[in-house]
């Protein structure tokens, strides 16, 4: 399901609680701790976007639906309250540079497949130069946090038991190499470095570590991580929101298939299409390469 979907489901869904709730939407607002303009707003047609994580777990929880419903990912919508509590969890602090989640949560799954949507480029594969620049604002124990869990993510894919596949959008690499958006600012010395870096790793870890590239204009996905059966955790910023029940995550994992199924670029051929970026960055003009990278 792509984004536009997605919110269009949501909007319906969402239309469909404030009708069964009996309330109007000034009282139903209030109930979820919403302001009525932002109600106003996630009910709108012209809407394009999706509330935040916790805005949408949060009317989950007090409407007792679940949150597969409401984003179109399950037909099934009531969720006994009980129930609720031991399937879906707020984990927050996501930065907090003594963050050992993600650690155990691979240690629980060590022997199962997972399967990981990246935030940008993936963990394990970057370089600490580049985890310093995305962490900067953070002071200096997150960045060193942050370098310390991509070694110990590059560690554990090295195991044997190890079977990781990795979903990015091409353009969000494309971006990379071009030095676009939040990459602007990061030199074109730097983007080289980390490409030729991802090449030495994927040489290494194929094929335990598979790394599809969809086309981001077909296809959409929030950044997760699916820990085998065990748990699915989506990335919200300063939060995970992790998902227990069997339900949710083969829900997230039917998604996760969606996304290798339309891949652009295959595992195979995703080496060729990195060192084809990093020779074309090593090729271009200074000046041309100056104003692009933003360095």
């Amino acid at each position: 399901m792509d984004r536009r979907k997605t919110v269009e489901v949501f909007r319906e869904r969402l239309s469909e609680v404030i009708e069964r709730s009996g309330l109007n939407r000034t009282a139903f607002a209030e109930k979820v701790d919403l302001d009525r303009s932002t109600l106003s707003q996630l009910l709108s047609p012209s809407n394009d976007r999706l509330p935040r994580a916790e805005t949408i777990t949060g009317i989950a929880r007090r409407e007792q639906v679940s949150v597969d419903w409401l984003l179109g990912l399950s037909q099934e919508g009531q969720l006994r309250a009980d129930v609720m509590a031991g399937v879906l969890q707020i984990e927050p602090g996501a930065a907090s540079p003594a963050d050992a989640r993600l650690a155990r949560w691979h240690a629980d799954a060590v022997g199962y497949k997972i399967r990981y949507v990246p935030t940008t480029l993936p963990d394990l594969l970057k370089t600490e130069e580049v985890i310093r620049y995305e962490y900067q604002e953070y002071g200096v124990q997150v960045p060193q946090s942050r370098i310390e869990q991509a070694g110990k993510r590059l560690a554990y894919s090295r195991l044997p038991e190890t079977d990781m596949e990795v979903c990015s959008s091409i353009q969000s690499v494309e971006e990379f190499a071009l030095g676009h958006g939040i990459w602007k600012n990061l030199s074109v010395a730097s983007r080289i470095d980390q490409l030729k870096a991802m090449l030495t790793l994927l040489d290494e870890l194929y094929p335990t570590l598979r790394w599809f590239l969809f086309d981001g204009l077909q296809r959409y996905s929030v950044p997760l991580t699916i820990f085998g059966p065990k748990r699915a955790a989506l990335y919200a910023g300063n939060m995970y929101v992790v998902f227990n029940s069997t339900e949710h995550i083969r829900a997230l994992t039917k998604n996760f298939d969606d996304l290798i199924r339309a891949a652009m670029v295959q595992p195979p051929d995703v080496y060729d299409f990195i060192g084809r970026l990093a020779k074309d960055l090593e090729a271009a003009p200074p000046a041309k390469t100056a104003t692009v990278g933003g360095s």
